[in-house]
């Protein structure tokens, strides 16, 4: 290796190692008044309630809070904010919303919180070419108040009000993507704040094309990187036309293979389903509890027609015949939009209906994806498996692309309760290997999927992101110890 490399290699190494070997919360005083001298002194802070704040998510993994919490109010404070964090070796971990699911925001090294909730503004909308560009601390939620009344509006959701930032950087998705696909389908162009500072635009600045064949495919480089390659700053996201008309349908059945049996014949019949959402007994019984509803205690379907009218009208006598015909009862049609958004807020509630049924206790919610044609068999023995297990759980999700949940409830402070529930995660991941599918549909890998990400893409394939992730983060500060 040539001096100049060697020399620099060796700097690298001793940055790394003096900062691991200090205390957390040991930033030099130096260093935190240039953090304030960029973003303020309002806006830097070291308080231990705000850094555990900023230390955990809604998984079940321990808080890891960071050295400090910063937020910057613009894209430039992000850039000179990461330089300084690299330059003195310091890991930097970007926060949301905090609404994840396998303790991404762990600072599991110490270091400095981007919270980046505070650059809210959206930028640009060309509602001509179904577009708009946000920044971070934007929700999807907020994005679609925005669109009211403009014909638009941005169908990714999941549960939680979620920043859409966020949600690119964990490739999110939620009830609507059986129709208008997961966030690797609507995001069009990345302002990414790389760990030395640059500013990359994925696609070209200001591009917001439908379709390249120009090179490398850097968007979706960072769709899902969980911010172990960068800071998303900015996201141009794809939109679509307001459907004239919704229509939303709740119904039973006497098993779960019914149900789920049930759901692939409407999409083998080609029905364009808009949401199909399924709830075992345990899930219907806890949102009927919570959210006030009166639903038939057994497998449930809830589902979700949009298009014209006349077109509903189509959907809706297909979908009859087919539920009939795999055992479906108490089949009951929603048109009025309160009622609708009751059902579909029950569905986004299910997290904390879930964690009702034990107060006082823990959640952590868990999913997998499958092939289509191998979703009845995951679901059935998966629920046999919890039933087993003897844990409190419930088993939720989006089966119209192969993907669901289970929400179990534990005692942390129960030994044997949680090496049960990491058990049963375990299980259930392989099994989805086992047929196919993947460890984690939407929810990442943050700290609690490595090995079983290493086990989904095999050994070269680890190797690659390995190499990725040196190549445009060789200090490895970027939210270190999640992923790989």
């Amino acid at each position: 290796m040539p001096l100049q490399k060697l020399q620099g290699a060796m700097r690298i190494f001793s940055c790394q190692r003096s900062y691991c070997l200090r205390a957390q919360g040991q930033l030099t005083k130096d260093f935190m008044e240039a953090l304030k001298a960029v973003a303020g002194s309002s806006n830097v802070s070291t308080s231990l309630a705000v850094r555990e704040q900023h230390g955990r998510d809604e998984s079940m993994h321990r808080c890891s809070p960071p050295d400090a919490v910063v937020w910057p109010q613009d894209v430039e404070q992000v850039s000179k904010l990461a330089a300084m964090c690299y330059s003195q070796g310091v890991p930097i971990i970007p926060f949301g919303t905090g609404t994840g699911l396998e303790g991404g925001v762990s600072a599991v090294r110490g270091g400095v919180c981007f919270n980046l909730t505070r650059m809210d503004r959206i930028l640009q909308l060309n509602t001509e070419d179904f577009t708009v560009a946000v920044e971070p601390g934007v929700t999807h939620k907020a994005l679609n108040s925005y669109l009211r009344g403009s014909g638009l509006w941005f169908p990714v959701d999941p549960g939680a009000d979620a920043s859409l930032c966020g949600m690119a950087a964990t490739s999110a998705s939620g009830t609507n993507a059986v129709r208008y696909g997961t966030m690797r389908h609507n995001v069009l162009n990345l302002q990414v704040v790389l760990p030395d500072g640059r500013v990359l635009h994925t696609a070209g600045q200001g591009r917001h094309f439908r379709k390249s064949s120009a090179g490398y495919n850097l968007t979706g480089l960072f769709m899902g990187s969980e911010g172990t390659l960068g800071l998303i700053t900015q996201a141009t996201l794809k939109l679509h036309g307001t459907p004239e008309a919704m229509v939303s349908a709740v119904c039973s059945f006497p098993s779960v293979q019914a149900a789920v049996d049930c759901t692939v014949q409407m999409l083998q019949a080609s029905i364009p389903i808009a949401r199909i959402e399924f709830l075992d007994d345990v899930m219907i019984s806890a949102c009927n509890q919570f959210s006030g509803l009166s639903y038939t205690v057994s497998p449930t379907l809830f589902l979700e027609f949009h298009g014209t009218p006349r077109s509903l009208e189509e959907q809706v006598q297909n979908t009859e015949e087919i539920v009939k015909l795999n055992g479906g009862s108490d089949f009951a049609w929603a048109r009025e939009p309160e009622i609708r958004n009751k059902l579909w807020t029950a569905r986004h509630n299910a997290w904390y209906a879930a964690l009702a049924l034990r107060p006082g206790s823990k959640g952590y919610s868990t999913d997998v994806c499958v092939p289509i044609s191998q979703l009845p068999k995951i679901v059935v023995e998966t629920k046999r498996d919890l039933e087993e297990s003897g844990l409190t759980g419930t088993i939720v999700g989006h089966v119209g692309d192969g993907n669901f949940h289970c929400i179990l409830v534990h005692n942390p402070d129960d030994p044997d309760e949680s090496r049960r529930v990491k058990d049963f995660t375990d299980r259930l991941a392989r099994r989805a290997l086992a047929l196919n599918g993947t460890c984690t549909g939407e929810h990442g890998i943050g700290l609690g999927k490595r090995q079983l990400l290493q086990e989904e893409i095999g050994e070269v394939g680890l190797a690659i992101m390995k190499h990725i992730k040196a190549t445009l983060d060789p200090k490895d500060l970027m939210n270190p110890g999640k992923v790989l």
